[in-house]
């Protein structure tokens, strides 16, 4: 597997000499974060982004992500237009060499926690989700924000998009979803570039919209209805594990050779629809990390993969869930399995 580290621009605390520093780390997950949802990224900014990053001794190994416009995902007339410049997008990677894009189909919230800092036993934080606040919290007063969303909606602006997709089946927006892959899976198969499709995180409605990408029904359904290889899916152990109802191994078998990223994190359950993020040890949390790796590496799974949503420890400070220390350390521990198992450990 190739071992990759989220970094989010020069604007991030944790710095490409540091990441540099991590044993065994070959590629950096990515995005250019200044241009409007929507538009067609530019070649030039591409090329500058993978420049600054291989100056670094590193690969650009995923783009996460190219959002998705919520046009296209509310099936609006002006959708094509939109579709049209993600083609584009897309082709302006692959002519950057770049050959696998993260992307989601979350109405309006992306990932979602409700808390940024919660405590763990060993004096260390992380994030954690409890479904009880959600259902008292209101989306439209902005007292929630999180890394990773984007707050360009005016408050009129999001309501009547709130509005149009509480009127909106899953069916309904599972139906956009496969027009759009329909759109763009054509494209990406004449550029050689491998589309991702990210659970959503968490992996059930929230604030009464919609969501569709939850588990091993939702990858079945989405992988037959554009039967590519390049539609394919990031396989995030935290985002399906959240859900104990969800059989990772089970997810691990329907994708198999169509899994073409992969987000390694552990949870805890707990409670209904509630869980904490941990260390990423399978002792720590209520998933079998062991199991996972040993399962993407039986189905023979050299891609990207990245240590995913590290806790806060020894005192750093930063972007809640991407501290530099947690996430090197899942690093190696994501290492030691892959050594352990190809050298006959698992025996």
């Amino acid at each position: 597997m190739q071992m990759s580290f989220r970094w989010y621009g020069d604007r991030d605390p944790v710095t490409l000499e540091q990441i540099r520093q991590i044993p065994g780390m070959e590629g950096i997950v990515t995005a250019i974060y200044d241009i409007p949802v929507g538009d067609v990224w530019p070649f030039e900014k591409i090329m500058a982004l993978k420049e600054k990053v291989e100056a670094h001794g590193f690969i650009i190994s995923v783009i996460e992500s190219v959002p998705v416009h919520e046009d296209i995902k509310l099936g609006l007339d002006t959708r094509d237009h939109y579709i049209a410049n993600y083609k584009q997008t897309i082709r302006n990677l692959a002519k950057a060499s770049i050959q696998t894009i993260c992307y989601n189909f979350m109405p309006v919230f992306d990932w979602t926690r409700t808390r940024l800092d919660a405590p763990l036993p060993d004096g260390s934080h992380s994030l954690s989700y409890e479904e009880d606040t959600i259902k008292e919290m209101d989306p439209l007063s902005g007292e929630l924000t999180l890394p990773g969303w984007d707050l360009s909606f005016q408050t009129v602006e999001l309501k009547r998009i709130m509005d149009r997709y509480q009127q909106m089946s899953e069916d309904t927006l599972m139906q956009h979803l496969v027009y759009f892959l329909e759109q763009v899976v054509p494209v990406a198969e004449e550029e050689n570039v491998f589309l991702a499709i990210h659970p959503d995180d968490p992996p059930w409605s929230i604030f009464g919209l919609p969501r569709i990408i939850t588990g091993p029904h939702a990858v079945k359904q989405v992988l037959a209805a554009v039967d590519s290889l390049h539609n394919g899916i990031t396989f995030c152990s935290g985002s399906y594990g959240a859900n104990p109802e969800n059989d990772l191994q089970d997810i691990l078998h329907i994708a198999k050779e169509r899994i073409h990223f992969v987000h390694a994190r552990n949870v805890r359950w707990t409670g209904e629809k509630s869980f904490q993020e941990t260390s990423h040890l399978a002792r720590d949390g209520s998933l079998d990390m062991t199991g996972i790796m040993k399962t993407l590496i039986h189905h023979g799974y050299k891609g990207p993969i990245r240590p995913d949503h590290g806790r806060m420890i020894w005192g750093e400070e930063g972007r809640p869930g991407y501290g530099l220390f947690d996430r090197a350390l899942g690093a190696a521990y994501l290492n030691g399995i892959i050594d352990a198992v190809h050298k006959g450990g698992s025996q």
